[in-house]
This record gives structure tokens, sequence and C-alpha cells, in this order.
């Protein structure tokens, strides 16, 4: 987890965590980014975007979540940063044009 709070971090200086509904959020430019959390049925850290649903990545899924997708992560495996990377810059461009950049 600290990680990947050092991932998301590092992506745009303008990315700053927070505590919200008790769990580590980061926000860009004052509106809710992407958070860090655990799957109840599964067990596996993720990371949980929260325009989620305007992205069309094949390492994000829905679930049951209306806005929000999520990355499961497998403890036991190195982190895919390239695609950690990837998922985090298109949330940005979104952030920033209002446009999504593939």
């Amino acid at each position: 987890m600290l990680a990947l709070r050092e991932i998301i971090l590092s992506q745009d200086r303008e990315i700053v965590n927070a505590w919200k509904y008790g769990m580590p959020f980061f926000c860009f430019r004052e509106k809710m980014f992407c958070y860090l959390w655990i799957h109840k049925k599964y067990k596996q850290p993720y990371l949980g975007i929260v325009e989620g649903k305007r992205f069309d990545h094949p390492a994000l899924v829905i679930e049951k979540r209306s806005r929000m997708k999520i990355m499961l992560f497998d403890p036991n495996k190195d982190l895919p940063i390239d695609i950690i990377n990837s998922i985090l810059q298109q949330a940005i461009n979104f952030y920033k044009t209002g446009i999504i950049k593939t």
C-alpha cells in the first residue's frame, strides 16, 4: 500500500492525499481522484479510480459500482507499475481536459 501511495503521488504535483470515508484517498485539484482499499471478498488490495467508468482498460473492473472501477493487486506479485502509471495518467488527463486520452 505504501508503494502504491508513492506511485500515485509521483504522477502529478497536484495530487494530494487525504483521509475520506475512513480510507486513504487522493485528490486532484481538490476533486476525489482515487483511493486504496482491501477487497472484502478477495482479501486483496486494490486501487479505486473515482471516474473509472470513463475508462476502458482491461485491468479495471467495475463490479457493481456505477461510477468507480478498481484494479486488484496480488500481494504476492510485483506491482504492474507500467499499467498503474497508464491508468493514472488517463485519469489525470481526464481531470485536466475532460477528455479521455489513451
